[in-house]
């Protein structure tokens, strides 16, 4: 039996990789603590599917123009696209969540 689209794109949505890349300023408790939120909130939602990519601009300055970063700690869904950010430590699980589009807001 053949599956429709709808139900084929679903599929496939569940199993993407998702691609983090966070921005930071050193090692600073907000970088540490936004590191620290991110892996509990992808290991929690996102288990098995995704990639986080750190980004010190202390020592990469010149890459904070490619994803228009302008505060630290920066956290940006690169994929799936469309392209989101999230910008301070973290903390808050809910925002975080509705942010990166992993859980629709309520």
């Amino acid at each position: 039996m053949s599956r429709s689209p709808a139900a084929k794109a679903a599929a496939s949505a569940a199993h993407l990789e998702w691609q983090l890349r966070l921005y930071v300023a050193g090692n600073t408790a907000r970088s540490t603590a936004a590191l620290s939120n991110l892996k509990t909130l992808c290991e929690t939602h996102l288990a098995g599917r995704y990639q986080i990519e750190v980004i010190d601009l202390l020592k990469n300055p010149k890459l904070a123009a490619g994803d228009q970063i302008l505060a630290v700690p920066t956290l940006v869904r690169k994929f799936p696209e469309p392209l989101r950010k999230i910008i301070g430590d973290l903390s808050n699980d809910e925002r975080v969540l509705v942010g990166l589009d992993v859980r629709p807001l309520k």
